[in-house]
């Protein structure tokens, strides 16, 4: 399998899309204004707008839940000018600012991610992990996971299952803590179990420590072009917020 993809707006190559991704992350990162970061998050949306890729929304949606605490604590931490108060509490408006800012910011991030690699196989992403020099033991780690989580989660659902089945009902008391806590020591030993026997297929099939990938074509000028300009336009939001 190749490590190409079509793709309107962004490089086409695996291994381009992943540096351009990690420098225009680490450099939208220090943002601090609500201005620079609207604009950044504009322009993901433009790339997505103007792409043929199916885009995950619901991740998205994941992930901005967990963004929901930083609107109810942010505003009453940050010291600043008041905006509201709430019995005791005081919420202003630095820390209502702040707090868009990073929801800004981490749905700007996650959408780039999404439109560079939700169109991803493993594989692909493995190929380009080796071409750009990450150790051959990261990559079988992360092909692992990959391959082997969706397993596991199925695993920690036939155990849940059974025990509903057994008229098990979580509350707050030390019988469920003890019965999560024998849950989770099963699913580390099925775990365990089916590494174990993963292991010896993989080496009945030759495994020999390295799994066996395609070559992987160098990156067209189009593709450095295209990161280029992610990354370049990145540096211009991150030049006016330092004005």
């Amino acid at each position: 399998m190749g490590s190409r993809s079509p793709l309107v707006i962004g490089p086409q190559d695996f291994s381009v899309r992943i540096v351009t991704a990690l420098t225009v992350i680490l450099i939208a990162t220090p943002v601090s204004a609500l201005g620079p970061a609207c604009a950044y998050l504009a322009f993901v949306l433009s790339a997505v707008a103007f792409s043929r890729t199916k885009m995950p929304w619901r991740r998205l949606m994941h992930v901005e839940g967990f963004l929901l605490l930083l609107f109810v604590t942010l505003p009453f931490t940050v010291p600043g000018t008041t905006l509201f108060e709430l019995g005791p509490l005081v919420a202003t408006n630095e820390g209502l600012e702040r707090a868009l800012v990073l929801a800004t910011k981490v749905a700007g991030s996650v959408l780039l991610l999404m439109l560079f690699f939700a169109d991803a196989e493993p594989v692909q992403i493995s190929v380009a992990l080796r071409w750009l020099g990450i150790p051959e033991t990261l990559v079988r780690i992360f092909l692992g996971v990959v391959r082997y989580l969706g397993l596991i989660r199925q695993e920690f659902a036939r155990l849940q299952d059974a025990m509903r089945l057994r008229s098990f009902r979580p509350k707050s008391n030390r019988h469920t803590w003890r019965s999560y806590g024998y849950l989770v020591g099963m699913l580390l030993l099925r775990a365990m179990e089916r590494a174990d026997r993963v292991e010896e297929a993989m080496r009945l099939r030759g495994y020999a420590g390295r799994f066996p990938s395609t070559a992987q074509a160098a990156p067209t000028l189009r593709d450095w072009i295209v990161g280029t300009a992610f990354v370049s336009f990145t540096l211009l939001v991150l030049i006016w917020d330092t004005l």
